[in-house]
């Protein structure tokens, strides 16, 4: 039986990330396929029920109690705000949102974690689920900095300029997930992948059966040390839009609340729903590509491996 696993020094690293070397980590003999199967099927279950919830949209009654009372074009606003947002952060704003977290602890700690056999992460459900437990908790810790911002930037009628901080608080969020599983968010395969998320997770009905089939084709394609590829003809310019009218579609009356002082208070308190919903998708999405890769290789040479069409 061939080898699913071969053994790499420290730092190295495969596919062109610095972390995602989960194919040169442990020998195959050190994965527990019965507890892998388990919890690939509890994170399938909990990606179901977050399609099923989605599937419907449901209207609020503060939605249709405010909808006439919309500024004119506000949403055309709220997309070129949040695509200027994303832009400025790609290009120039990664490292000052990297001030506020710990990059190279939680790079080295997940290192030390996936190259210390007495460690193995890969031998029980207990450790498949660590590296999830520990991008949980990053994902407390953003969701209440996003509601206290929000809330206080609405008590005080701060509606546009909120969306900076928003979504600089959001890549945060995504970025501490990618780096607790063991990826990076640098080059332009993890900035779509980061983006399609976003857009993914604020879809609905078959909108978003047919994006999550996407981005599950795509992960599957980059399993067990296969570089992900960018789509054909993909601009990234134009995917950034997608995501950002994702994001301005679900604000948008939120938004004109935050901008009503002391009422908006309410409005801003949405902005930690909405985000919960896409780390939340993203935790989901993270989670399933580091089973996905922690399982590299063809299951079909080893006869008690689990299906994980």
């Amino acid at each position: 039986m061939p080898a699913r696993y071969t053994k790499q020094s420290k730092g190295t690293s495969i596919r062109g990330c610095p972390l995602d070397f989960f194919a040169a980590v442990y020998y195959n003999e050190d994965m527990n396929y019965a507890e892998w199967n388990r919890e690939w099927n509890r994170i399938k279950r909990r990606e179901n029920e977050f399609l099923a919830r989605g599937r419907v949209k449901k209207d609020s009654i503060l939605n249709n109690l405010i909808e006439s009372k919309v500024p004119p074009g506000l949403q055309d606003k709220l997309d070129a705000a949040f695509a200027k947002a994303f832009e400025l952060v790609f290009e120039k704003g990664t490292g000052v949102i990297e001030k506020t977290y710990d990059r190279e602890g939680i790079q080295r700690h997940f290192q030390n974690m996936t190259t210390d056999d007495r460690d193995n992460p890969f031998g029980s459900r207990r450790g498949l689920r660590y590296f999830a437990k520990r991008a949980g908790s990053s994902k407390k810790r953003n969701l209440m900095f996003s509601g206290a911002s929000g809330i206080g930037l609405g008590f005080l009628g701060i509606g546009m300029p909120d969306i900076a901080l928003f979504t600089g608080t959001m890549l945060k969020g995504l970025y501490e997930i990618a780096l607790h599983f063991g990826y990076d968010y640098d080059s332009p395969e993890e900035k779509y992948f980061i983006l399609k998320l976003i857009e993914t997770s604020l879809s609905y009905g078959r909108e978003l059966d047919d994006l999550n089939d996407h981005l599950n084709d795509w992960l599957d394609a980059s399993q067990g040390g296969n570089s992900p590829a960018l789509p054909e003809d993909y601009d990234q310019s134009q995917q950034i839009r997608l995501a950002s009218a994702a994001l301005s579609k679900e604000l948008l009356y939120m938004k004109a609340i935050q901008m009503i002082p002391v009422a908006g208070a309410i409005g801003g308190a949405y902005d930690a729903i909405y985000m919960k919903k896409i780390l939340r998708y993203a935790e989901l999405k993270y989670h399933r590509r580091f089973l996905l890769d922690a399982h590299t290789g063809n299951p079909s040479d080893d006869p008690n491996s689990p299906d994980i069409a």
